[in-house]
C-alpha cells in the first residue's frame, strides 16, 4: 500500500514518518481493500498550543474515507485521526457484509 506523506512548510524526520506509516499499516490490516492513503501534516498560526494538524485521505475500492484532527503533537494527532478512520472503516465494512 502507498502512503504519500506532504508536510506544508516543513520537513518530516524519519522517526515521524515511520510512526504514520506504522499507523496507517494497522488501518490496511482492518480492510483488505485499502489502496493508499494520503497523509497531510500542517502548522496552524492561530495562537494555541493545539497548532498541529493531521488529515488523511484512506482510499478503498470505491471511495475515499477522510479524517481531520489538530493536537498538541503530530503523533498525538495521527492517533486520534487514524482512530476516527479505524471507526469509518469499520462502518464501511458492515454495510459492505449487509
Amino acid at each position: 500500500m502507498k502512503v504519500n506523506i506532504n508536510s506544508v512548510h516543513f520537513k518530516t524526520d524519519k522517526k515521524l514518518d515511520s510512526f504514520i506509516n506504522e499507523k496507517i499499516e494497522k488501518l490496511a490490516n482492518i480492510y483488505n481493500g485499502v489502496i493508499g492513503s494520503d497523509v497531510i501534516l500542517k502548522l496552524s498560526n492561530n495562537g494555541s498550543h493545539e497548532n498541529k494538524i493531521a488529515e488523511i485521505r484512506l482510499k478503498i475500492k470505491g471511495y475515499d474515507l477522510f479524517a481531520k484532527k489538530r493536537s498538541k503533537s503530530f503523533e498525538e494527532a495521527i492517533d486520534i485521526t487514524v482512530e476516527a478512520l479505524r471507526r469509518q472503516l469499520k462502518k464501511h465494512k458492515e454495510k459492505i457484509r449487509n
